[in-house]
């Protein structure tokens, strides 16, 4: 039976619709500024939130009648969609303002998500039934990572977390991390002799280019299988291209996923 990500999102606005404030809740808050009858909601709302709004309604008493009155015509739909923006600016810098130029909507979600959280709920919900199918179509591209010995906990913990960042259209974050996935993998895989002279040689502080030169220096010591350095490079080129020159393509990230994924088995034996 087939799921309908449609539906979901039209049930989940519906009930977001249904929990979050409504046009007689803007329209009695305009109507007590309009009036100067503002201290009455102090009985009525949370703390927190009678605060934020007076602090509002005393910097420009019109200004806040009008901007509720306004948002009294959006209610639908506004508040689902603001809180979306909301969660837009969490994750980029903002640039400093003044308390006028913050728009009202922004400063009443503050105030009613100290309570419940459930706009920014809403936001997360939306977002991520979003990376649903692109995921899906992603996780097509990959087989399953089948290898002839384990490595550890921290190697598989990498790659859980790169292959989610693929899933989730993370492409930059999934190189660096399948790097680091190699690197923790190489080191459980090296011959005590060797992992000594190269913690001495490189201070405890060995890159991923380290590991691989040494690991292609002494081949017949650790018994790795010769095609696995230069998969493993190809990972670390990407690695560090994310890192320095830029974020990269879902294809690089795809790539880079399915080389380190190959050079897994050829570490840890097919």
């Amino acid at each position: 039976m087939g799921i309908d990500l449609t539906l979901l999102e039209d049930q989940l606005l519906q009930m977001s619709a249904d929990g979050a404030p409504g046009r007689r809740f803007c329209e009695a808050i305009a109507e007590l500024a309009r009036t100067e009858r503002f201290e009455e909601l102090q009985t009525i709302l949370p703390g927190i939130v009678y605060d934020e709004l007076k602090g509002r309604y005393q910097l420009d008493p019109q200004a806040f009648v009008t901007e509720w009155r306004t948002l009294a015509q959006e209610m639908r739909h506004g508040f689902i969609q603001h809180a979306r923006q909301r969660l837009t600016s969490l994750t980029r810098l903002q640039q400093a303002s003044s308390a006028k130029s913050t728009p009202a909507w922004q400063e009443i979600q503050c105030a009613l998500d100290a309570q419940q959280n459930d706009l920014l709920r809403t936001a997360f919900a939306l977002e991520l039934l979003e990376l649903v199918e692109p995921a899906v179509a992603r996780a097509s591209h990959l087989r399953e990572c089948v290898v002839g010995s384990p490595s550890s906990e921290d190697a598989d913990r990498y790659l859980d977390e790169a292959t989610r960042c693929y899933f989730f259209g993370l492409f930059t974050a999934c190189a660096v991390i399948c790097r680091s996935v190699l690197e923790e993998a190489v080191k459980q895989k090296l011959p005590p002799s060797l992992s000594r002279l190269i913690r001495t040689r490189y201070r405890n502080a060995a890159t991923l280019g380290n590991l691989l030169h040494e690991v292609n220096n002494n081949l017949q010591i650790t018994g790795i299988d010769p095609d696995f350095p230069r998969i493993a490079n190809q990972v670390n080129d990407t690695g560090k291209k994310a890192v320095h020159q830029g974020l990269l393509s879902e294809d690089e990230a795809r790539l880079c996923l399915q080389s380190a994924r190959r050079a897994l088995q050829l570490l840890l034996g097919q």
